[in-house]
This record gives structure tokens, sequence and C-alpha cells, in this order.
């Protein structure tokens, strides 16, 4: 009998311990990102912003996470970047990143005026989502569009 009860509170305490799990969605402002991508480690960057209220958003995020699983190893990192709004934190986007099961990188933009940051990522950018900026070395490029997978896969590539 004792042998039955260790396992099943061994199971219990696993299953927990994985129940328990959340991706942590941290704050991060553009200079942050900007200092991350500068001294990070990984070698490409692909860096998706969205939020939990853009359904082309949601309908591509599958994609990143496929990406970022398949390209690990050539030390890529897709950064998940929700421009909601910072009071949506705990609300929303924390509890969407737990249901998608999210493996990427998540994090919420941390400004206060969109025209200022918008600007600062890119000059070309209308401020319309989804969005995504590719970085390798000095390489920068910009695409305010839905992505396919073959589509992000073509661009990630191109770099």
């Amino acid at each position: 009998m004792k042998i039955n009860v260790f396992k099943i509170f061994t199971f219990l305490f696993f299953a927990f311990s994985i129940a328990g799990y959340s991706q942590n969605v941290k704050l991060m402002n553009i200079d942050q990102l900007n200092e991350r991508i500068k001294n990070g480690k990984d070698s490409t960057y692909v860096v998706n912003f969205w939020a939990t209220w853009c359904a082309p958003c949601i309908k591509e995020l599958p994609h990143f996470e496929k990406l970022n699983a398949e390209f690990k190893s050539e030390k890529l990192a897709v950064l998940l970047v929700s421009v909601d709004f910072k009071s949506k934190l705990n609300s929303a986007v924390i509890p969407f990143v737990k249901r998608k099961n999210l493996k990427s990188q998540v994090f919420l933009l941390n400004e206060s005026d969109p025209q200022k940051y918008i600007d600062r990522i890119d000059k070309s950018w209308s401020g319309s989502i989804p969005a995504t900026l590719f970085i390798k070395g000095d390489q920068r490029k910009f695409i305010e569009s839905e992505f396919t997978y073959e589509q992000l896969l073509t661009e990630y590539k191109k770099l």
C-alpha cells in the first residue's frame, strides 16, 4: 500500500508542477528590446508585434512557434511582443499565453506613446499589426503583414 500511495503523491506532485508552470510574460520598453537584441546571444531575431484582440495576429502565432521550435539550434530568438495595453497584462495577455501554450519569449510592450515606439521600430510602420522585424547582424527587415508559415520561413531564410 505504501508504494501505491507514494506513486500517487509523486504523480500529483509532477502533475501540479507542470500545470503550475506558465510562460513568464515580462514588461519591456523599446530601449530594453533594443538592448536585448544588441546584447543577446542569439544571432537571428524574429520580433513579432501582435495583440490578443487581433485576429490575424492570433492566426499567425502558431507559425512563429513552429519556426522557433524548428530552428532553435540555429541560435534563433523568436520574440513575441504584445502591444496590448499594460493594464491588460494579468486579465488578457497572461491568460492568453497560457491558453495558447506559447513557448517563445513573450513580452508586453511597456510604452505609453504608440507613435514614438512605432517610429523607433521602423519609420515605415503605419502602426497596424501584425508586424514583424527580422534582424541578423546589421541586417534589418520590417514587414507589416500577416504571414503563412511558408512566407515566414522564406523571410527567415533570406537573412
